[in-house]
């Protein structure tokens, strides 16, 4: 909402009411004035030269009009515009642990995570933040958070899968740390994991309030397949599935304002980050206005000593 930063200073707009009654006074007293005189010459130039008389109301009501210009100046009245100064902090936290080495994903879940990741990275604004984080038994911070997309693509490109647990809760938390890192701007999380929290010493749930509690909106993604993953073979020769809990990862977004997003293989999974990046709104900020007023008063200051002294007057 439009506002002012200085809201006392437009006590001083009172003052207009009481010049124009002061000016209208004054041609009052100057009418009366006239008649006193015999001189039918000055009478006629006080009350008989519509012509004069017009334009000295007029020069009074831009001079009114400059006053209150000014007044609303050193007001400083803001209004909300669309937020480019500030630009976004977006922290990708990815999942690297072993599930993440299937290759129901051509040639890997984890390398088409990295190559659609790099299309959210190269859709951001010039003014955005990005980095990355990525956990499996533990987090860590695989790129710091900067506005120099392609060195953190580089970063990006480096990471390699582990064959640790899924840490969600670590990972989402060191993410959410990273994000309020650079201050002053709105800060999306964005987590991607094919797995079950297992692991870590924070769970998703403290991580949601640790998100709640800096304002920052987690979108969740849910890495799966349409048919059962094998992952490997346990001690007895079962089978080893891939799981997904996307309850937890409903839950992550749900209650942090964000959205989950469910990827069944490459396609999609590009799809959802081109969503992702879309539905990123930039905050409305507050911006000063008060130089619009300042340059329409000293437009109608120059309007007025023209209209005063222009085209061959010299003196009023």
């Amino acid at each position: 909402m439009a506002g002012f930063e200085n809201q006392l200073v437009l006590i001083f707009l009172l003052v207009i009411p009481i010049l124009f009654y002061v000016y209208r006074k004054i041609l009052v007293k100057k009418k009366k004035a006239a008649i006193q005189f015999s001189n039918l010459s000055y009478i006629k130039s006080t009350i008989g030269n519509k012509k004069y008389s017009k334009r000295d109301s007029f020069l009074f009501y831009i001079s009114i009009v400059v006053v209150m210009f000014m007044i609303i100046g050193f007001a400083d009245p803001h209004i909300p515009l669309e937020q480019t100064k500030e630009g976004v902090n977006v922290v990708l936290v990815i999942d690297v642990s072993g599930s993440m080495q299937a290759n129901d994903y051509p040639p890997s879940r984890l390398e088409s995570a990295k190559n659609s990741a790099e299309i959210l990275i190269n859709s951001l604004q010039p003014k955005d933040n990005v980095g990355i984080v990525t956990f499996e038994t533990g987090a860590t911070t695989a790129a710091y958070l900067s506005p120099y997309k392609d060195k953190v693509i580089e970063k990006l490109r480096d990471i390699s899968p582990h064959d640790g647990k899924t840490a969600i809760g670590d990972g989402l938390s060191l993410g959410i740390d990273m994000a309020t890192s650079v201050p002053n701007k709105k800060k999306v999380v964005i987590l991607l994991s094919d797995g079950v929290n297992n692991a870590g010493v924070i769970t998703p749930g403290e991580a949601v309030v640790f998100a709640k509690s800096n304002n920052i909106q987690v979108y969740t993604v849910g890495l799966g397949s349409k048919e059962k993953v094998v992952l490997g073979y346990d001690y007895f020769g079962h089978p080893q599935f891939a799981e997904l809990d996307e309850t937890t990862l409903k839950g992550i977004a749900e209650q942090s304002g964000g959205k989950y997003f469910k990827s069944v293989d490459s396609n999609t999974l590009d799809n959802v980050y081109k969503n992702i990046s879309q539905d990123i709104k930039r905050e409305k900020e507050e911006t000063s206005i008060k130089d619009w007023f300042f340059a329409i008063a000293l437009g109608l200051f120059f309007l007025q000593l023209y209209i005063r002294y222009g085209k061959g007057r010299i003196i009023q």
